[in-house]
């Protein structure tokens, strides 16, 4: 997945939790948060590879 798409996801999971009920809302803005936390950083198949790459 690429920058853009995370940041839309986030994006439209934020303009959900402003019409969801609060329990709901709270979820949303966490699912939106971890998008967030995505965009830059290295997927986990990424960090395996430079891991192995790094041990031999």
């Amino acid at each position: 997945m690429n920058e853009q798409f995370l940041m839309d996801r986030a994006q439209i999971i934020r303009e959900l939790a402003d019409k969801a009920d609060p329990f709901i809302r709270t979820r949303l803005l966490d699912l939106a948060e971890r998008y967030g936390r995505r965009i830059n950083r290295p997927s986990q198949t990424t960090m395996t590879l430079l891991s192995n790459r790094h041990a031999k």
